[in-house]
């Protein structure tokens, strides 16, 4: 009787506005994926709607740990995730021109989307631990980029340079929100160029042309420009209300390359239109709202930047694939989150909110228990 007393207790806590807002917003990338097979729902929308359910039972799961638990498995977590990186580089699967898969049997696990919150909680916990009197000092900055610098360069080399662009990405905001002088950022922005010329002589060929492309989309529009021109055709062919469910030309007719995981979103606006993408993007936005808000509301260091830093990161997903497929920024292989077809993306975006859920009841069960 206990027990059964405590389920609604439980359920109440949890924020439903916007678990049925990540639900929403993945039902309606199930019916892009449904569309995108032609009108059938293999071989992307089932097995998609599968993991979703399993991840979100998951993401209730992690919702219950407390901050101290969290805190704990941080480190071993990041550990964990390099050593898997390195596996990575010596045995793991290569697709697509990456290898970036650890093939585990039952699951095929890529380490480096798993990096994108792990950085941010190290992050979190290292300047946590991190007196406040230090946190202007050098003491402050080298370890912290080190940690970050680590997994970005490993992922680098897979290679995934979008992965690791998100990665130094959402260590970058951790730091700049830990209190870190202004000064480090323009000086780190000043660095961009002598590190662009650095990275540019490492580059693969493809990833060089991607960035040719990207200035100048139109100078081989059926050659290396063919997946921009094609994506932006399809969104501008939408219009303001789209050519109707299961009416998308480019994607049925395999003008779109890759029109179910990098860009599905182009897919989504030629049936759907102008419409359908503003209030997919309302639906993330109301989602990265909402994880700031935690931030707003948390109570202690460690749980004010994990909160910000993975609603952040929440946040440069979608606006990295918006930016890609609207031909804004060079095509880096970001997936369109709860959207694009794929089990890592929607694995590590509800492990996030997990995360934040777990945040938010720890803090209202605080202000609860001393109020």
């Amino acid at each position: 009787m206990i027990r059964n007393s405590l389920v609604p207790a439980q359920l109440t806590q949890l924020p439903w506005m916007v678990i049925l807002t990540v639900m929403g917003i993945t039902g309606f990338g199930l019916l892009v994926l449904y569309s995108a097979a032609g009108g059938s729902l293999e071989p992307w929308a089932l097995g998609q709607g599968v993991r979703f359910c399993l991840f979100l039972g998951g993401a209730v799961v992690l919702s219950r740990l407390r901050e101290e638990q969290i805190k704990k498995a941080v480190i071993p977590a990041y550990v964990i995730l390099l050593v898997a990186l390195v596996f990575t580089e010596l045995l793991g699967a290569v697709a697509g021109g990456g290898q970036r898969w650890l093939n585990l049997g039952i699951i095929r696990l890529q380490p480096s989307e798993l990096m994108k919150p792990v950085i941010v909680l190290t992050l979190a916990r290292f300047y946590d631990m991190l007196p406040a009197g230090e946190i202007r000092r050098w003491n402050a900055i080298w370890p912290a980029l080190g940690l970050i610098g680590l997994p970005a360069a490993l992922i680098l080399v897979q290679p995934d340079l979008g992965t690791a662009t998100m990665v130094l990405a959402g260590g970058a905001v951790t730091m700049f929100l830990a209190g870190l002088p202004l000064r480090l950022f323009i000086g780190g922005g000043l660095s961009v160029i002598p590190v662009g010329i650095g990275a540019w002589s490492m580059m693969h060929e493809y990833q060089r042309n991607r960035v040719l492309i990207f200035l100048d989309p139109e100078s081989d529009p059926l050659g290396k420009g063919y997946h921009i021109s094609q994506s932006k055709i399809a969104i501008g062919s939408g219009g303001l209300f789209g050519k109707g469910f299961l009416n998308g030309t480019q994607s049925h007719l395999d003008y779109l390359p890759e029109g179910h995981t990098d860009f599905v979103f182009a897919t989504m606006a030629e049936e759907w239109g102008l419409a359908g993408g503003v209030i997919l993007i309302a639906a993330f936005l109301f989602v990265v709202w909402w994880g700031l808000g935690v931030a707003l509301r948390a109570e202690t260091r460690f749980a004010r930047l994990t909160a910000a830093g993975l609603s952040t990161t929440i946040f440069f997903y979608v606006a990295v694939n918006l930016m890609m497929v609207m031909g804004l920024a060079p095509v880096v292989g970001i997936p369109l989150p709860l959207v694009s077809y794929g089990g890592s993306a929607v694995m590590t975006v509800l492990i996030i909110l997990g995360l934040l859920m777990a945040i938010d009841r720890g803090q209202r069960g605080s202000r609860s228990h001393f109020g």
